[in-house]
């Protein structure tokens, strides 16, 4: 038992103190940011106690348990970062104590072998700084810093600190060059990124963002990195301590939303969401639909920046972390571990054998509902029927005061700061059903 002990304080080891702390707000943006919400509650809230006593003593966790806490509260500030790596599928709940300490360990030296590898090409990874200008242009030409003396081996200014950069003729690699070129945006969207909140007065938790950041726009080369992406990885580096384990936890989100940052010429990738937002308000309400499609909003674009980076603006830090917790609980399913391992992205919904509770209790609501219709469409995730909701929660207001796409963007606006996470998810779910059951007479 001891032994157990000793693997489930590894497990908590990237959980420091009070994590409260974390969240703080600076004085002088108190009144700039949506209030918060969410406040643990005890009996509803999943507490540290609950957390630990849903694991045996060789490590497999009740998920079932789990989820139903999580659904009901949320999680509480202390656990957040641990828990959510098993909603996110980082782990399998079937797994042992053992069995997710070697592959954390696996997974630390797999970040810090591309690490390395991007250290190689660019010496400011992994430094402690950042960069927020451009180091590179489009033929690969390095860019030298205006006040720098014009040598060979030059001194680059990087976030107000200085880093040495050597003038390298040799032609550069395509793959190379498209990472270089995006660094800097990185840099300038991380310093934007949660200015509020104390945490990022440290100018090591800024790089530690950076990092995975610039690390997952190297491994990910269909994707790179867009804007957006900082809002989703924030929440991780201000949970999980260890910088590999926070990267694990925002690659495994990123399969989730992946598709959202496929971008063309022609087209954007969360296009394939916003479409499938419109095909469910038209069957859930046909009349706002025909309105906003005579305000040419047809194409639901006045939705790209809830469903791009899950309601990060429409809600407080706290409040948000609260809604994502409870969305992933609600879809969860317990296959996502081996599908991911399996194959990089999620399956369709399992079959499941009729009659069998204790297995469906293993999956979230949301998920739940979609396995007993036998619905298999991946794309309607939870998020498009959140913003359904708000759509349908605004009916009156589009129909009787929207003229224009202008005054649709000033109705859901006034959401932000107003909506409550719990009953937001709770209302998503009434209108999926409503959703299938319609769906279904079709």
């Amino acid at each position: 038992m001891a032994c157990c002990e000793n693997i489930l304080q590894f497990q908590m080891a990237n959980v420091t103190g009070d994590s409260d702390a974390f969240y703080a707000i600076k004085p002088e943006c108190q009144d700039d940011v949506p209030k918060t919400r969410f406040k643990p509650k005890a009996g509803k809230t999943l507490s540290a106690r609950k957390w630990h006593s849903a694991f045996s003593q060789e490590g497999y966790l009740d998920i079932a348990k789990v989820l139903s806490r999580i659904q009901r509260g949320g999680v509480h500030p202390s656990i957040k970062g641990v828990v959510w790596e098993f909603l996110l599928g980082c782990y399998d709940p079937k797994s042992t104590f053992d069995e997710r300490s070697q592959l954390r360990r696996h997974r630390r030296e797999q970040y810090e072998t591309w690490m390395a590898k991007c250290q190689e090409m660019e010496p400011t990874i992994g430094s402690g700084r950042i960069i927020t200008t451009p180091i590179i242009s489009e033929n690969g030409e390095p860019i030298d810093d205006p006040s720098s003396s014009g040598d060979d081996s030059q001194q680059k200014t990087f976030g107000g600190m200085d880093t040495e950069v050597h003038t390298n003729k040799a032609p550069i690699d395509k793959k190379v060059l498209h990472w270089k070129l995006i660094l800097h945006q990185i840099g300038l969207d991380v310093v934007r990124t949660d200015r509020a909140l104390v945490f990022y007065e440290d100018q090591n938790n800024d790089a530690k963002l950076w990092n995975i950041l610039a690390v997952y726009a190297w491994m990910d080369q269909d994707i790179g990195y867009c804007q957006g992406m900082s809002d989703l990885c924030s929440p991780m580096v201000i949970l999980i301590e260890n910088e590999a384990d926070a990267f694990w936890c925002f690659e495994r989100l990123m399969r989730r939303l992946r598709g959202n940052f496929r971008c063309t010429t022609s087209s954007i990738g969360v296009q394939s969401q916003l479409s499938t937002l419109a095909s469910v308000i038209k069957i859930v309400d046909p009349k706002l639909h025909q309105h906003l499609e005579n305000l040419d909003g047809g194409e639901y674009l006045f939705a790209f920046r809830m469903l791009m980076v899950l309601f990060r603006r429409e809600f407080s830090f706290v409040d948000a972390m609260y809604l994502w917790e409870l969305m992933w609980a609600m879809e969860y399913n317990p296959n996502i571990f081996s599908s991911y391992e399996e194959s990089g992205t999620a399956t369709s919904t399992s079959v499941v054998p009729k009659g069998n509770d204790k297995l469906l209790k293993q999956y979230g609501k949301f998920e739940r509902k979609n396995v007993e219709t036998g619905s298999t469409d991946q794309q309607r995730a939870l998020s498009i029927f959140l913003v359904a909701s708000v759509l349908e929660a605004k009916n009156k207001r589009l129909l009787k005061e929207a003229k224009g796409l202008d005054d649709v963007v000033k109705i859901l606006n006034d959401i932000t700061g107003s909506l409550d996470a719990k009953k937001a998810c709770n209302e998503a779910l009434k209108l999926h059903k409503k959703y299938l059951s319609k769906t279904k007479k079709s």
